[in-house]
């Protein structure tokens, strides 16, 4: 997803996150009889315990190179990266690039050739090495795909112009309500234009062997594409699949995981006085009964878009970005980290130009280490079915925001202070007593009146087996 105003993102979370029909998913649920003609969406085990890593090339290091990103990737193993999601490589449109007159890189997601690789990164063979690097690690290579619109100067609008939407003047336009201007929006009502669209998905699997698409403001193309294209594209090997939507139906064949867009807006709001951690509890509920107990759902406090538009997680959440990166990582949902955050990254990185991240010492990696460990040693913590639901234990503040996980004998138990105050909590009895706290090392011993300090988090381990 590219630029667009805070106000129009703000207004989009909200209406995804109380299920309001979007334009998008007014597409998908006229197709909704599609997603019974083909099979039936599996969950993969293997991703039950996974963490997924969002790579933005440009900006990792001074070359902004494949090369120059692959020193970096057994570090990332190490602190517990399994899926390595590269925002995209293909080559930047020039026709209405945005950005600045002098400089400007353009946006990732004006794609001006499927199947080609941006030269600013290197080539095919050196994104191969990284694929290749990646499945050694045990690592999976995901590829940010834009099905909904490419750049102007794109093949296909010379070659296919009937690909594309249009004014009544016959030109091509950028899609609609956006202020993209330097991509033209396809016109998937065009048959054509699926099996075209496919093939170029295809291409990169075959090519390069990824192992699977993150696709872009999915809920705008119809799931009449991506269900039979996803299901041919599954034939090739077995693929992950994101979606950047959070329509329910995404889930009924073609995508794993899609993205928490409400459980997000509602940490800002917290964040920002504007919600409560007592609102927390009945959104995870209510999230379940939507999306099912074996949806993979996507928490995260920045990627790209936040990080360049709405600010970085300092600016957000200011000292409690730790404690609501422990909230995304410990309840259900598969947590993300963008490029940076273990490195406390306290820039707005720029989009259309070059702006390394400043790496320093690696502020956060030891904590995101330790945490995401957490979740590969602990079933409780598993993705989807394979892991328990979060239950809040009322501790009588609504500042606070407290939770069991339990599965196969395996409990965490988790005390997360959501706000920049001191707050005083009732312990309930199973769990007053000593404890050791995850996190820290330290023994905690809790009592039936706590007081917690601003931000606190805590995360206790009991192990029946």
């Amino acid at each position: 997803m590219k630029e667009r105003s805070k106000i129009a993102l703000l207004l989009f979370f909200l209406l995804t996150s109380f299920g309001v029909i979007s334009c998008g998913q007014e597409k998908t649920e006229e197709k909704s009889e599609v997603a019974q003609e083909v099979r039936e969406n599996k969950y993969p085990e293997a991703a039950k315990d996974y963490t997924i890593y969002e790579v933005n090339v440009r900006q990792y290091t001074p070359e902004g190179t494949f090369n120059a990103f692959l020193p970096h990737m057994e570090r990332l193993k190490a602190m517990g990266v399994d899926i390595l999601w590269f925002m995209p490589i293909q080559p930047i449109g020039i026709e209405n690039r945005k950005g600045p007159e002098e400089g400007s890189l353009g946006s990732y997601y004006s794609i001006r050739d499927y199947t080609a690789v941006n030269e600013n990164f290197g080539t095919l063979e050196d994104f191969k090495k990284v694929v290749d690097r990646a499945h050694e690690l045990d690592m999976i290579v995901i590829l940010d795909w834009v099905a909904n619109h490419t750049a102007f100067d794109h093949h296909w609008t010379e070659e296919h112009p009937d690909f594309y939407n249009r004014d009544e003047e016959g030109n091509l336009i950028p899609p609609t309500g956006t202020d993209w201007t330097d991509v033209a929006d396809l016109n998937y009502e065009n048959k054509e234009l699926h099996n075209a669209m496919r093939d170029e998905m295809a291409w990169w699997i075959n090519e390069a062997d990824i192992d699977g698409f993150r696709c872009d403001v999915a809920h705008e193309v119809p799931m009449a594409f991506w269900n039979p294209a996803v299901d041919s594209l599954q034939k090739i090997k077995d693929l992950f699949m994101l979606a950047e939507s959070d329509v329910p139906e995404m889930h009924d064949s073609a995508f794993h995981m899609t993205y928490g867009w409400g459980f997000h807006a509602l940490s800002n709001q917290i964040a920002e006085g504007e919600k409560k951690a007592s609102d927390i509890g009945p959104f995870l509920k209510n999230d379940r009964e939507r999306y099912g107990e074996e949806a993979f759902r996507m928490n995260f406090t920045s990627n790209h878009d936040e990080n360049s538009w709405n600010g970085t997680v300092f600016e957000r959440y200011g000292d409690g970005a730790k404690t609501f990166a422990v909230l995304m990582s410990t309840v259900q949902g598969m947590p993300l980290v963008y490029s940076g955050q273990e490195a406390a990254l306290d820039e707005r990185l720029e989009f259309f130009v070059k702006d390394t991240i400043e790496w320093g010492d690696y502020k956060f990696e030891d904590f995101y280490t330790k945490l995401l460990k957490l979740k590969k040693e602990n079933p409780a913590l598993y993705n989807g079915e394979f892991g328990a639901p979060a239950e809040p234990v009322d501790l009588q503040n609504e500042n606070v925001f407290a939770f069991d996980r339990s599965k196969d004998g395996n409990t965490v138990s988790v005390i997360l202070n959501l706000s920049g105050d001191s707050q005083d909590v009732s312990i309930p009895d199973e769990w007053v007593g000593a404890h050791k706290d995850y996190m820290s090392g330290t023994e905690v011993e809790l009592t039936t009146r706590q007081s917690l300090d601003p931000w606190a988090y805590y995360i206790f381990i009991t192990n029946e087996n």
